[in-house]
């Protein structure tokens, strides 16, 4: 028999304030159209100004719990995805332990920006597979607004707010790729690309949040190719395919990314969950947005297998195979 972490619960949450494309146009030289175009985003959510990664974290977390049938006491360890911190410390995992009134076990955050939901997933297993930990929460959450120069129209448009969450739970399985919860991993980065994506600023540098930076271009040639192979990687790993694949949950960065790399993988749009159109870019929020929204929508069942695959400054990037 083999320890498998079972996903038994997902929710999301996102701001109440809905950002159109519209609004960008009295700011920058841009338009509804242009942004449509190049990246596929209508709109995305904004957070409010009390509104903080950790609070978003832990609705999140309410709403998967909630979907789990758990309570928080019954989680033995959080593990948060973000690059936009309440502080600088402590993490926003143990603020989300404490606003969820959880009483035991502990929290820590990994930092790997819009691949960070992957990395997350990652160690969150591993924290499974190694009886550290029975059931873990898993949650990506960003307020990416907050680092937003909102003069720079190539990356002002593409951002947006939001949290989704994960729980995960140890369950025997029988060692097989048809056993539920995740099935293999392959995570990668790159430091000599810092520059294609990166804040200027930091603690340690400037003392300052600073600002979202980002070679459009550079950086999209690098990603369908990574994201491709990584997911092709994750699969190998456990003797599955393209063609086994119910569902690619792709990170939500751009549509001509997602298309890209799902016809590298020759896998249909079909069989892509797509919402950057309603969210944009919510980092390392956006892939358990999208599996959240999927799950409600009916899309992803029980038993189906997914790919999900991200890349994110450092460059980061990986997949996850999860069998739902």
């Amino acid at each position: 028999m083999t320890l498998r972490a079972v996903v038994k619960g997902v929710g999301h949450y996102l701001p109440e304030r809905v950002v159109p494309n519209s609004y960008f146009e009295d700011i920058v030289d841009t338009s509804d159209e242009w942004i449509r175009t190049r990246s596929g985003i209508e709109r995305r959510h904004f957070a409010a100004e009390d509104e903080t990664t950790s609070k978003m974290g832990a609705d999140a977390a309410r709403a998967a719990l909630a979907d789990a049938g758990l309570e928080p006491d019954d989680i033995d360890a959080i593990v948060v995805a973000t690059s936009t911190p309440d502080l600088t410390f402590p993490s926003v995992a143990t603020m989300i332990q404490n606003e969820l009134g959880m009483t035991r076990g502990f929290g820590f955050d990994v930092q790997a920006v819009c691949a960070g939901f992957v990395f997350a997933l990652t160690n969150a297993n591993a924290l499974i597979v190694s009886g550290q930990a029975k059931r873990v929460l898993v949650i990506g959450a960003e307020t990416f607004s907050r680092i937003l120069d909102m003069k720079d129209r190539a990356t002002c448009v593409l951002f947006g707010d939001g949290a989704g969450a994960l729980v995960l739970e140890a369950e025997e399985g029988a060692g097989a790729n048809t056993d539920r919860g995740i099935l293999s991993a392959d995570l990668n980065s790159d430091g000599r690309l810092r520059e294609m994506l990166y804040v200027d600023g930091g603690v340690s540098t400037t003392q300052t949040s600073g600002h979202l930076r980002m070679q459009g271009n550079p950086l999209f040639r690098q990603a369908v190719g990574k994201l491709a192979q990584t997911a092709e990687t994750a699969l190998s790993k456990v003797g599955l395919t393209d063609d086994d694949v119910n569902w690619i949950v792709p990170h939500q960065a751009n549509i001509r990314i997602i298309q890209g790399t799902a016809k590298k993988l020759g896998v249909p749009m079909e069989r892509v969950v797509v919402t950057v159109q309603d969210h944009g870019n919510t980092s390392a929020a956006s892939i358990p947005l999208a599996m959240s929204v999927a799950r409600a929508e009916g899309k992803i069942k029980d038993g189906d297998l997914l790919v999900a695959e991200a890349i994110g400054g450092g460059l980061a990037w990986g997949a996850v195979v999860i069998r739902w």
